[in-house]
């Protein structure tokens, strides 16, 4: 037999994981679902042993199992999982607390402000250009656990994010890569990867607690004995460095050059542009990418898939049943009914803001808002409506990439969203672009299994990988529905900032009777 690639992606309700040939043809593919716990407000967390590895073990087996290829014939693997997140782990690899989750996760809000205290505006702009810290970087997140939690962070040897941990638990190496080493732990690395010891020892941890930063794709360790037993993989396997799901998903969609745009419709919304040059804007996120000599400017929802799993839970319970019971998918029948109410869903609005907010409001204290409800709206217009607020996001983005000059060559939809039809025909409507899809949209996974080819030297490197991926659908924008939509973006944004101070207020409001419960 060939040679044959593993990539396991582990995502925030699920995790996907293929297996590829040296055409990048998927010979086997599989899915396997978990639970995030919120044990309180803005707290989001995952039991990365139980989750992360134990998701990581399962389908490595299930795709050796169904595809038949032998762990010999496997000539590299690479992984992914969410990005900024946080774990604790003794020298052996355990987690010594659940792994605090990423931008979804609001618990290090003073952690932040007491960094910017710190470092003061003059030495926050030297230190992080116009980018301010917010729930999406790491660094606050391991000072919470120094601030809250001083026994575990004393007992800490390595602070890892959940691609560095699977690959830890794979390799015994403990790695990160380019992406997520600049993107999540400013300050503390620079350009060429070394660790900052300096700022890093200044007040966040000691600099030996973080992983060594290395290229994605680069070969850094092998599969070890007590992983192989667990994994089913050879003793020995190659393992890339690996990266974050958004990066390795982009690669997999064909955000290959500058000019390419995704966005990443998974539980929360991630949009990742190709770009030759970094940009400086408070509002966003701009650091290098992973394919050397490119930057990306990037941007993140708490909320989209996690809004609409919500609405199916909470309003559209019957279709669940009916799934449930064998019929029609609830999600496939809820979006042919999104697709039967006007654009604009007849003057109703919704801030996506359901578990805070990332880009470009950067605000953990948003709420979620239902504006201008009538007795004549039904369901489907609450359904049809979260999908628009959503979109009104992405072009929020979109608009900040134009004030840059940048331009958009290439508008690609990927993730679990991807598949809703009436949703990528409203986000063409609303941000006037065509939106295309890739032939093959299983996401994260597949960029992994492609990364870990660049790896093992099957490509000889990301653009070569173009003439692998397949364009899929296209969904050209209604200029009628694109003008009605400007209108409504403009309440969409103006209604938060008319909102904001109560959703502030109301957010302490929370905390306050929190603490008096507890």
């Amino acid at each position: 037999m060939g040679q044959f690639f593993m990539g396991i992606d582990i995502g925030t309700n699920e995790s996907k994981g293929v297996l590829i040939d040296g055409e990048c043809a998927i010979v086997a593919k599989a899915v396997t679902e978990h639970e995030t716990e919120n044990p309180k407000p803005g707290f989001y967390e995952h039991d990365a042993e139980k989750i992360w590895w134990g998701d990581f073990c399962k389908l490595s087996k299930e795709l050796l199992a169904k595809s038949g290829v032998a762990p010999k014939d496997v000539a590299a693997v690479g992984c992914s999982a969410l990005s900024a997140d946080v774990v604790p782990v003794n020298k052996n690899c355990a987690p010594l607390r659940k792994a605090i989750l990423y931008g979804i996760d609001a618990r290090a809000t003073r952690e932040i402000e007491e960094i910017t205290e710190y470092y003061g505006p003059e030495r926050m702009r030297e230190i992080f250009g116009e980018r301010e810290l917010c729930s999406s970087d790491c660094m606050p997140k391991i000072l919470w656990i120094k601030n809250n939690e001083p026994e575990v962070f004393e007992k800490t040897y390595k602070f890892l994010t959940a691609s560095s941990y699977l690959t830890a638990k794979l390799t015994g190496v403990y790695v990160i890569d380019r992406y997520l080493a600049i993107s999540s732990f400013a300050p503390c690395y620079r350009d060429d990867l070394s660790i900052d010891e300096k700022l890093t020892n200044e007040i966040y941890c000691r600099a030996d607690q973080l992983a060594e930063g290395r290229e994605t794709a680069e070969v850094v360790g092998r599969v070890t004995a007590e992983a192989a037993a667990q994994t089913g993989l050879l003793k020995g396997t190659p393992v890339v460095t690996g990266t974050d799901d958004s990066g390795a998903e982009a690669i997999s969609t064909g955000v290959l050059k500058p000019g390419d745009l995704m966005i990443q419709l998974g539980s929360t919304c991630y949009i990742m542009y190709c770009s030759d040059r970094m940009v400086n804007d408070e509002r966003i996120w701009s650091e290098d990418f992973l394919i050397p000599g490119t930057f990306c400017v990037d941007g993140g929802t708490n909320t989209a898939g996690a809004l609409t799993k919500w609405i199916r839970n909470e309003v559209f319970m019957d279709l669940l049943a009916l799934q449930e019971g064998g019929g029609e998918n609830a999600f496939s029948a809820m979006a042919d009914l999104a697709a039967d109410v006007p654009p604009g869903s007849e003057g109703l609005i919704v801030l996506p803001y359901f578990a805070g907010e990332r880009t470009p409001i950067n605000d953990p204290k948003a709420r979620g808002i239902y504006f201008g409800l009538l007795q004549s709206h039904t369901r489907k217009h609450l359904y049809r409506a979260a999908l628009e607020g959503v979109a009104y996001s992405i072009a929020q983005h979109v608009e900040i990439l134009k004030e840059h000059g940048l331009p958009i060559h290439n508008f690609l939809c990927v993730g679990g969203g991807a598949q809703n039809k009436a949703w990528l025909q409203i986000i063409a409507d609303v941000c006037g672009h065509t939106v295309k899809t890739a032939e093959i949209t299983i996401g994260s996974s597949y960029g992994d299994a492609m990364i870990a080819a660049i790896g093992a030297g099957r490509f000889s490197d990301y653009g070569e990988l173009s003439g692998y991926i397949k364009g899929g659908s296209e969904f050209v924008p209604n200029e009628e529905n694109h003008k009605l939509y400007q209108g409504y973006l403009s309440m969409y944004e103006r209604l938060y900032e008319a909102t904001k101070p109560l959703m502030h207020e109301l957010t302490d409001l929370q905390g306050n009777v929190q603490k008096l419960e507890e």
